[in-house]
């Protein structure tokens, strides 16, 4: 197992920045025509894709994986970091927000704590599953 180079999760970090910035905002517009359950489940799809046209263009170019198969154990590795998205945004957009007085923007609030909840994890999981390097 070799030691994580700083540029490569500073490169994740800023790549994965710019796909939660689609997954926050692309919520913001489902949410136009669908309940916010769904617009954050749909915004996670947007949001990932464009993590993984990133990640594997910038972040993990030297992968020993096709394409194919490096999307297929991303979108697995991203179940994941789903379940952690989407836990921490119910929980604090529909009971601890509310519970805490929280009630004007509690679910943008809720749905940028949920996307960030996922970062270090999903590092780890992509570098060695996903985007393995021989």
């Amino acid at each position: 197992m070799r030691i994580v180079a700083p540029t490569q999760l500073v490169t994740f970090m800023l790549t994965g920045g710019i796909a939660a910035v689609v997954n926050f905002t692309s919520r913001i517009f489902y949410n136009n025509f669908v309940d916010f359950p769904v617009a954050v489940a749909l915004a996670f799809m947007t949001g990932m894709i464009t993590a993984f046209i990133l990640a594997k263009r910038y972040v993990f170019r030297n992968s020993s994986h096709s394409t194919t198969k490096s999307f297929i154990l991303f979108f697995m590795v991203n179940i994941v970091a789903f379940a952690q998205t989407w836990i921490i945004t119910m929980i604090l957009a529909y009971h601890a927000l509310p519970a805490i007085g929280i009630n004007k923007c509690n679910k943008d609030i809720a749905s940028f704590a949920g996307i960030i909840t996922p970062v270090f994890t999903s590092f780890i999981a992509h570098k060695y599953i996903s985007f393995r390097e021989t």
